[in-house]
């Protein structure tokens, strides 16, 4: 696990006599595997080794490498974490470096940059003088720095892009309530014609009522001068 995509450098379990001696047979048989490059199987055994003593460290540490090396960053990174804290990183400051050093890595290959570089910064305070981890905090702030930018550049496009649609929908709704007047006054306009043809049609109605009346009258005063006469 040397390195990943030519920026990130990984740094493989490490041995110690005090970690070498707690080792059930489960975690040298996934050593064992690690080293032909049998992914899998290693998980397989370091988890069964996990399952008899739960505070192993170098359990955790190298699981999270066969997890690594499987791209399960995820779960190697909470491996990862586990193992950092069971150290006392002022005693064991090469081993806390080097898991958050992997830490970082996690991060990294989840395009979690803004982690990254913190787990970067926390690896060199413990080792200060790790050029690998140095060099990944630099690629991390790079990184981080470019995805920044180009969240706000995605941010203004849709801040931009919402107000082309909030200015489409008040348009539409303009346009909507402008018919709505139009097809109210042609309503109007319609009910004042329908009024108006009513009235022409009672005036008629009228002036040909009184017409009647008024030849009924003078018939009736025809009628008695003959009668006189």
């Amino acid at each position: 696990m040397k390195k990943l995509i030519s920026i990130l450098t990984i740094i493989l379990f490490a041995y110690s006599s005090v970690f070498a001696q707690q080792e059930s047979g489960d975690v040298r048989r996934g050593n064992k595997d690690y080293r032909k490059q049998n992914y899998t199987a290693a998980e397989v055994n370091y988890r069964r080794g996990l399952e008899k003593n739960k505070n192993g460290y170098e359990a955790h540490y190298n699981l999270g490498d066969a997890l690594f090396k499987q791209d399960k960053y995820q779960d190697a990174q909470v491996e990862f974490e586990t193992a950092a804290k069971m150290l006392d990183k002022d005693k064991n400051k090469s081993r806390y470096a080097k898991a958050m050093h992997n830490i970082g890595n996690c991060a990294f290959a989840q395009q979690q940059y803004d982690k990254a570089v913190g787990a970067y910064q926390e690896s060199l305070r413990a080792n200060p003088k790790d050029d690998d981890t140095r060099y990944n905090l630099v690629k991390a702030m790079q990184l981080l720095q470019q995805q920044q930018q180009q969240q706000n550049q995605d941010q203004k496009q849709d801040q931009q892009q919402q107000q082309q649609e909030q200015q489409q929908q008040q348009e539409q709704q303009d346009q909507q309530q402008e018919q709505q007047e139009q097809e109210q006054e042609q309503q109007n306009e319609d009910q004042m014609d329908k009024e108006t043809a009513e009235q022409i049609l009672q005036a008629l109605e009228q002036d040909e009522q009184d017409t009647q009346e008024k030849l009924q009258r003078q018939q009736g005063r025809k009628r008695r001068v003959e009668k006189e006469w």
